[in-house]
């Protein structure tokens, strides 16, 4: 998909990779964003309209939804990282509510719309989906939980046309990061390399330079050839 003159909804699309991906679409010309924020959001472009809502309230995301009146592409972006040792079962639900439950909310909502227009869903997810980051187990299990997601998805929406993609993510130079002291891409760079990667048709994105690298590993491994054996187990009724 090329995002110009197309109409997108980007979550946590206030600060971070939602920024940056909020202007990147901006500058490949894309004809309205819809920014999922949870505060007070203001941009001087006339193409984006600010959508206020927590991603873990379902009534919020209903009502917010229910402003959006095309849609071509989502990316579910918004997510939260903290560091945990399994021991707080609190930090391990806030992970996989937000995470995992928040993108599954949003992307029920706007759901007919994609189907209207058989458009795209990207769901930002995580090298630590590959292989957990041990000091942020919560967060790993989360953005797992969310790369299953998107394979389920994938399988789901053949039929529809709705395509979907997981953008497994390197280290990012963004406030989630802060403190985490290894080679990072910036904000944009991953922009960019997500938005790049949709242009392919690329089903797994590999965006930054940490990532990029084992994109070829990853597409030719076991991984995705289970996936796409267990296609086979998609039910009838939902590829009908």
């Amino acid at each position: 998909m090329d995002i110009a003159n197309r109409t997108l909804l980007i979550t946590g699309a206030n600060r971070g990779i939602g920024r940056a991906l909020l202007e990147e679409a901006l500058r490949r010309g894309a004809r309205r964003i819809h920014a999922g924020v949870r505060g007070g959001f203001r941009h001087s472009d006339p193409r984006v309209t600010p959508l206020e809502f927590d991603v873990t309230d379902p009534r919020q995301v209903e009502r917010a939804v229910a402003q959006v009146r095309e849609l071509e592409l989502l990316v579910n972006n918004t997510g939260i990282l903290s560091a945990d040792d399994l021991t707080d079962t609190d930090s391990i639900r806030r992970h996989i509510e937000v995470n995992v439950l928040g993108a599954a909310r949003v992307t029920n909502g706007v759901l007919p719309l994609l189907k209207r227009t058989r458009g795209a869903i990207v769901n930002n997810v995580s090298l630590a989906a590959i292989a957990a980051v041990p000091a942020t187990p919560g967060y790993s299990m989360s953005k797992a939980a969310l790369a299953s997601m998107t394979q389920s998805l994938r399988a789901l929406l053949a039929h529809t046309g709705v395509t979907v993609h997981a953008a497994f993510i390197g280290p990012t130079d963004t406030g989630m990061s802060r403190g985490i002291e290894v080679a990072k891409a910036t904000p944009g760079t991953t922009a960019q390399g997500i938005y790049d990667g949709l242009a392919e048709g690329q089903e797994d994105i590999f965006p930054d330079p940490m990532s990029r690298p084992l994109a070829h590993g990853w597409r030719d491994g076991i991984a995705k050839l289970l996936e796409r054996q267990f296609r086979a187990f998609t039910p009838s009724a939902n590829v009908a």
